[in-house]
């Protein structure tokens, strides 16, 4: 996949990546614990019967990554895991108290921050809590980011006993250079072991996260990356791009920024990646995303199940997500929530006994309109107007009169395929897909080109 230069110049914008819509720089304050709560009620009333999935934020990390835009705090005071998990328990006391009976869960994700900054004690309190609380199914999505830095054969062996059954390896680069110029040396040969342990104790899926555009990367060290990557075989790779924004996230500071490659590189790194990646025999499930053939995401991008969210994509559609910790992010129905980010507001709040919302969204029917056909494009590279209108009640060459002769510039560069009822996205156009959901994002249109630079870039 070689992407024309003229459409890179065109459409390599600043843009969401829609992994909420709308994103979440347009949630508000107005949004409180009241709301909160209000949609907690409602959505136990309508979908008792459907599981949940919760995703739990852990912040510390002992050493920081220059590139990274989590939210972290960076420490060698283990003590103060124990503290925080302590608040996290009162934290799902109070959710838990929200709901009449105890709700099944079927997707747990633990992020970062480390995960594994927890030792082994603290991660099995932090799931002996959960379950407590909750009824967590025997079968569903257990997951884990790992670094490989900090993660001994033992703790993945304690893991698989706690019940996660699919991990998340931070890689970035394997190159020495690159490493340094972004802080984080880890050796291959640490990686791989990490890997080769999670094999042996039976975890069902492995991830590694990749990024390109980082700086001193080249064609010939990306290229060795790739191959030693693909020779250890994951059942998914994430293949990102990186986002220079050090207005907005300080550690990038650090980073020198005439070693970032320019625009006309990162392109061929990502071309090179995609064609190394889809000869290895990975389909390219969306955005960053790659699986094998046989893996949940391809297998449910097939058959139409694929969801995206917060935490990337997923194979359960309609989830109510519960989110805890420190800048964790839920939705629950027509609604998205949002904890405060700094560690001494949630413990202020969590000792005031009260849910430490700061701030959230409340969709409305447009909303939830144009998120069911972002979601569609993202996921299913299609968008099938019948249906839109079947469940919306619309007729969609009124309600997107704009936007239907924006979509025809598209297709005219061969990114998308129209007719009267349907728009495809082709194999180039997959590239792009960001560019092309911009067009059904109502909030985009209100902002000024300048704000958009708020955005990471589309390629």
């Amino acid at each position: 996949m070689i992407l024309p230069q003229e459409l890179v110049t065109q459409y390599d914008l600043n843009g969401p990546r829609y992994t909420s819509y709308p994103s979440a720089d347009h949630f508000t304050s107005g949004f409180s614990e009241t709301d909160y709560k209000e949609m907690l009620h409602i959505q136990n009333a309508q979908n008792i019967a459907q599981p949940l999935s919760i995703y739990i934020h852990l912040p510390f990390c002992q050493n920081i990554c220059y590139y990274c835009a989590c939210n972290k705090i960076i420490t060698k005071d283990h003590r103060r895991s124990a503290e925080y998990i302590g608040y996290l328990i009162k934290e799902m006391d109070l959710v838990a108290q929200q709901f009449q009976t105890r709700r099944h869960v079927r997707q747990i994700h633990l992020g970062g921050g480390t995960p594994t900054f927890l030792s082994d004690g603290e991660l099995e309190q932090l799931m002996l809590a959960l379950g407590e609380r909750f009824n967590i199914d025997d079968i569903g999505e257990y997951s884990i980011e790992i670094d490989p830095r900090h993660a001994s054969r033992s703790t993945i062996g304690h893991l698989r006993k706690l019940g996660f059954n699919r991990m998340s390896l931070g890689v970035q680069d394997f190159d020495e250079k690159v490493q340094e110029a972004i802080h984080r040396i880890q050796p291959a040969e640490m990686t791989f072991a990490v890997l080769d342990e999670a094999r042996k104790q039976g975890f069902q899926s492995i991830n590694m996260d990749l990024i390109y555009g980082l700086p001193l990367q080249s064609i010939d060290s990306f290229s060795a990356t790739l191959e030693q990557v693909i020779s250890a075989s994951p059942d998914r790779i994430a293949l990102y791009n990186y986002a220079h924004l050090p207005g907005t996230f300080p550690p990038q500071r650090r980073i020198n920024e005439a070693t970032l490659p320019e625009a006309k590189l990162k392109i061929e790194l990502l071309a090179m990646g995609v064609k190394y990646l889809t000869e290895a025999g990975y389909l390219y499930i969306g955005m960053d995303h790659f699986a094998k053939p046989d893996d949940e995401l391809a297998i449910a991008q097939s058959d139409r199940s694929l969801e995206r969210n917060f935490q990337g994509y997923s194979i359960y559609p309609q989830f109510d997500l519960i989110g805890l910790g420190v800048s964790a992010i839920g939705k629950i129905g027509a609604a998205y929530a949002q904890n405060v980010k700094s560690l001494e507001a949630y413990y202020a709040r969590l000792d005031e006994n009260r849910l430490p919302i700061s701030r959230g969204f409340r969709l409305s029917f447009d909303d939830l309109l144009r998120r069911k056909i972002i979601q569609g494009l993202m996921c299913n590279f299609e968008l099938d107007m019948n249906s839109i209108e079947d469940e919306f009640s619309i007729h969609f060459d009124q309600y997107f009169d704009q936007e239907i002769k924006l979509m025809q510039e598209f297709s005219a560069t061969g990114l998308v395929e129209m007719d009267d009822r349907k728009v495809a996205v082709t194999p180039t156009g997959r590239y792009l897909i960001r560019p092309i959901c911009m067009i059904f994002d109502a909030y985009l249109a209100r902002r000024s080109v300048s704000n958009h630079a708020t955005y990471s870039r589309t390629i």
